[in-house]
């Protein structure tokens, strides 16, 4: 499909590749679970998976029964781990598809026994609510739990729980959960993959790696919070970058207004440039202030952030097609995902997500080992 707007994130896979290294090797032992959920963090999960696959990695983790049958749509027929609520009805679909499901509650697996199309396996990790509060049986109700699913048409394949605070400096939660699953684990059947550890788990605690880590936001080289950014022992590197270009400048005089609701006026001549990217696209409007790239420089957004369009003020008068950095390099400087999310007051996974559909995805530094569909650092744009 062709793109002649020119805003768009580029995806480096390159960099995906590497945390994703720099992981297996900080896990030793335990299989890296790649977790491709929320379409990749906001990066493409069939692009991330296949290259996932072509680097070693043997299981996906996905959050939603759509998201794995997606991936099989795509032709990826690795082992995918649906780790959110599923409902009665997707149960012999996962069969049909061979996706592994979580056993979140002993109702469900009783309702999964009643809906599973006799005859064919249903596989399940066993997820397990040591503190997180959210989706899992209860400690307690571990034993029981075990009971059930060593019969009827289960195969009994994992068992995990989430940390709520793996990457908080005080580590009392964490431990406290831990030990709690400590508990639940004396009395696991063998045989069953045991997987605790998130990204801030595998950087910060890794003794608890265990069968396998789960690395969400941090395979796309994000920290998963300041403190772990500070402490981490793996020099993540940032995947995404995000661009575009001047489609418009003008020279405007002293008290001119910009944008909706008048909120920014000039206090001398200045020269103000259009760029075609706006809340639609991801840019919030909280983001009125953020500062861009244009030829190595900080510029600021001026003016409200408008649906389609925002604008931003220049030192001087600058070419249309001049290339606008949003987030990534240019030059010496910087604009990191983690400024993104200070501005608007809430935390980096959020950056990439909110980055929509209408902003084409740009893959570099790919390969075309095990089925990808680009040569080294060809192009190819979603």
């Amino acid at each position: 499909m062709e793109n002649y707007r020119p805003t768009k994130a580029v995806i480096n896979l390159e960099a995906i590749r590497k945390n994703l290294a720099a992981f297996q090797q900080r896990a030793g032992h335990a299989e890296v679970i790649a977790v491709v959920k929320a379409d990749g963090y906001g990066h493409g999960a069939e692009e991330i998976a296949r290259m996932a696959i072509e680097s070693g990695v043997r299981l996906l983790a996905v959050a939603t029964p759509d998201e794995a049958v997606s991936l099989r749509r795509a032709g990826i027929d690795q082992d995918i781990l649906v780790m959110g609520a599923v409902p009665a009805a997707f149960i012999p679909v996962a069969q049909q598809e061979q996706i592994t499901v979580t056993a979140l509650s002993l109702e469900w697996i009783d309702t999964a026994q009643q809906t599973a199309t006799p005859g064919q396996p249903l596989r399940v990790h066993l997820k397990v609510d040591t503190g997180m509060g959210r989706l899992g049986i209860q400690p307690e109700e571990a034993e029981m739990a075990y009971a059930k699913l060593a019969s009827g048409p289960f195969s009994f394949d994992g068992i995990f729980t989430h940390f709520a605070a793996a990457d908080d400096e005080d580590s009392t939660l964490f431990n406290r959960q831990a030990e709690r699953m400590n508990e639940v684990l004396e009395q696991l059947p063998d045989g069953v993959m045991i997987h605790l550890s998130n990204s801030a788990a595998t950087l910060m605690h890794p003794s608890v790696a265990c069968d396998a880590v789960r690395i969400g936001i941090s395979l796309y080289g994000i920290a998963p919070s300041p403190y772990v950014g500070e402490h981490s022992p793996i020099a993540l590197e940032p995947a995404l970058s995000l661009e575009t270009e001047i489609v418009h400048v003008k020279k405007v005089q002293p008290g001119a207004t910009i944008s909706y609701g008048a909120t920014y006026r000039s206090e001398q001549e200045e020269w103000i440039a259009t760029l075609p990217v706006g809340y639609a696209d991801g840019m919030l409007r909280g983001l009125q202030g953020q500062e861009v790239l244009v030829r190595g420089e900080r510029m600021p957004i001026v003016g409200r952030i408008c649906m389609d369009q925002c604008m931003i003020r220049l030192n001087e008068r600058l070419p249309v097609g001049e290339p606008v950095q949003l987030i990534g390099q240019q030059g010496d400087e910087v604009v990191l995902i983690d400024e993104w999310a200070e501005k608007l007051g809430t935390i980096p996974y959020e950056i990439p997500c909110i980055l929509t559909k209408r902003v084409p995805r740009v893959y570099v530094n790919g390969t075309k080992n095990a089925g990808s569909p680009f040569q080294p650092n060809d192009t190819m744009v979603r």
